[in-house]
């Protein structure tokens, strides 16, 4: 592909874009295909195949070793970022065959990649002081097994200019989901927990968004260290034990992300294995499901602590949307129902026409056509950036 296809390709009325994104939660690969026609605030988009595609097995321990601190290695992160680009690739392919769709008429892909390290606060380093984020599964080797013209590596561009690099779903949030009458928020429960507020009588430069703290990251873990499940399926176990008040309390004294001023971002190097071992250590004697239920309330209580700590003078929401792996947990959706009350409608993201499972990895292919189109797709208010600016990496196939 030359310079001349690309700008050709950019200038299509409707394009057929592939999202890929695989989250911190490590369910597996979530690889959307979607027709897109327009960018920016005119962007319409048309669900054509949705698949979640599993890691091989061992591969999410692998990569769980390799996005902590004390036991990563360079060589494993080298071989990683290849293998995950392969994985994504067979996802997509595995995608076309579902939907019935050639490869070949594929325009674009847009990739997050996989993260292993976020670390956006500014550290003196060496004389130098700047924030990093690394996402692995590199586009490039994307773009060149497909064949595609894949854009990824979206974070760092934002992360450059001062910015988190996260969240970024906001501003697809924004272009999709502002309405005139009604002033909402949408709330995307994966490993961690996002949300994106929308001002019914704002733009862009109006929305707030921030992590507000843990999504399914310790309830997963937890899951499987106490039960052998990957995840917590519905919420059952959880609805079959009792919030502890006790380690409740505990957490919302231990837990300094909550009351973190925004903007702000955060991962697993905070919400990991080594925030629970205190915990884990002095109440080893509570029944497990207790202890589930009690780390699964503490999601949907950081979420309503956000809400009423950075938003709720600002504006008052009557809509909040979820999405994501936690949209599916009762416990949690019913924890959020407490929390917000009558004034707030407490739905399923799937209401507003689209996945619950599918949002990011659209909101990535999304992202991918804006890029081509030269839109700025950071809202600097979320990420804190000292600008807006075009995000991502285009890679020839």
């Amino acid at each position: 592909m030359n310079i001349n296809q690309l700008q050709k390709l950019a200038s299509k009325k409707k394009k057929h874009i592939i999202g890929i994104m695989s989250g911190t939660s490590l369910d597996g690969v979530d690889a959307v295909l979607v027709e897109v026609s327009g960018n920016g605030t005119k962007t319409k988009i048309k669900q054509l195949g949705f698949i979640t595609y599993p890691f091989p097995h061992g591969v999410k321990k692998k990569i769980l070793e390799n996005s902590t601190t004390n036991s990563g290695n360079v060589t494993d992160i080298c071989k990683l970022n290849f293998l995950i680009a392969h994985i994504y690739t067979d996802a997509v392919k595995k995608l076309c065959r579902k939907s019935k769709f050639n490869l070949a008429d594929v325009d674009l892909i847009g990739s997050h990649g996989q993260t292993i390290h976020h670390l956006p606060q500014k550290k003196n380093y060496y004389g130098y002081t700047f924030g990093s984020t690394l996402q692995i599964g590199d586009p490039s080797v994307i773009a060149k097994l497909t064949g595609v013209l894949t854009i990824g590596d979206f974070r760092t561009g934002d992360v450059a200019i001062g910015g988190e690099g996260a969240p970024l779903v906001p501003y697809f949030d924004y272009i999709m989901f502002h309405s005139n009458e009604k002033s909402r928020a949408l709330l995307n429960i994966g490993g961690i927990s996002n949300i994106t507020v929308l001002d019914k009588r704002g733009d862009a430069s109006s929305v707030i968004a921030f992590d507000t703290g843990p999504g399914n990251m310790m309830i997963d873990l937890l899951a499987k260290k106490y039960f052998n499940v990957e995840y917590d399926e519905d919420g059952k176990i959880a609805s079959g034990g009792k919030i502890n008040e006790e380690i409740f309390s505990r957490l919302k004294k231990h837990d300094d992300f909550i009351e973190k001023n925004i903007p702000k971002s955060t991962g697993r190097e905070y919400y990991g294995a080594d925030f629970l071992s205190p915990l884990l250590k002095k109440f080893r004697k509570i029944p497990k499901e207790d202890l589930l239920a009690t780390i699964t309330h503490f999601t949907a209580y950081s979420v309503y602590r956000n809400y009423e700590k950075f938003i709720k003078s600002e504006m008052e929401i009557s809509e909040l949307f979820v999405s994501g792996g936690g949209a599916r947990n009762k416990f949690i959706m019913n924890s959020l129902k407490k929390y917000f009350g009558k004034l707030v409608e407490v739905k399923n993201v799937k209401e507003l026409g689209i996945s619950s499972d599918a949002k990011e990895a659209i909101c990535f292919a999304v992202l991918a056509n804006e890029t081509l189109a030269g839109n700025p797709a950071n809202i600097p208010r979320v990420t804190g950036a000292s600008r807006s600016t075009i995000l991502g990496k285009i890679c020839l196939p």
